[in-house]
């Protein structure tokens, strides 16, 4: 980015890793963090993010922070760190859709972005056009225009829409990289546009269940 922006700390557990990024005011990446995110994410973002601060050497002026749709465990921890980093600093924090954090990647695509996403086996979320529906592998949608894909279960989307003889371009972004997060919120920011709340977007509902007895009454 050419413009002077603020720094900005930017943080991601939205897929299978968690991630944590500091640009400068010339959109340099002064500090990223990414580690595997399969469990102890309490323990792990945390680090990440002070490893990135004490690397950077600089302030952050802004939060942002993936918002979904991703991992339901993820999500809730990234925004509970964003959101108690953001109030005990005083900054102003941005929420970043995934849809918009892939994007970033690839500022110069001249075909719609679809971002696949595996949400578990023979079910995915498909995140295309601003919306983010979930599909079953077997009932892919189809395009008539030219399209990109991204995301963890791109390749598979692919081949599927490339054998109906569909025109597909693979990129080459699976997994989210929290710089991305950084751009997207930096690019919302400087065009003026009103910031998304840090708030989970989910496509399914919390697959908890009540327990069969019903919960425990209340203590007196």
């Amino acid at each position: 980015m050419s413009a002077i922006l603020p720094p900005i700390l930017a943080i991601d557990a939205s897929g299978p890793r968690a991630g944590v990024a500091i640009l400068d005011e010339n959109g340099v990446v002064r500090a990223r963090r990414i580690a595997e995110a399969r469990t102890g994410l309490v323990e792990i973002l945390p680090r990440l993010m002070e490893a990135c601060l004490d690397e950077a050497c600089i302030a952050p002026q802004l939060v942002a922070v993936t918002i979904g749709p991703g991992s339901f465990t993820g999500l809730r921890n990234a925004i509970a760190l964003a959101q108690g980093f953001s109030a005990a600093s005083g900054l102003k924090l941005l929420g970043v859709p995934v849809a918009e954090a892939f994007a970033a990647a690839f500022p110069a695509l001249h075909r719609p972005l679809w971002v696949a996403i595996r949400a578990r086996r023979d079910r995915l979320f498909l995140l295309r056009d601003g919306a983010a529906e979930a599909y079953a592998d077997a009932d892919i949608p189809r395009s008539r225009a030219p399209i990109a894909l991204a995301g963890d279960a791109a390749r598979e989307v692919a081949a599927r829409l490339a054998a109906s003889g569909h025109d597909v371009m693979l990129t080459n972004a699976r997994l989210l990289d929290p710089v991305w997060v950084a751009r997207a919120a930096l690019t919302r920011h400087a065009a003026g546009l009103p910031p998304h709340l840090a708030r989970p977007l989910y496509v399914d509902p919390p697959m908890a269940k009540l327990p069969a007895g019903g919960l425990r009454p209340q203590p007196q």
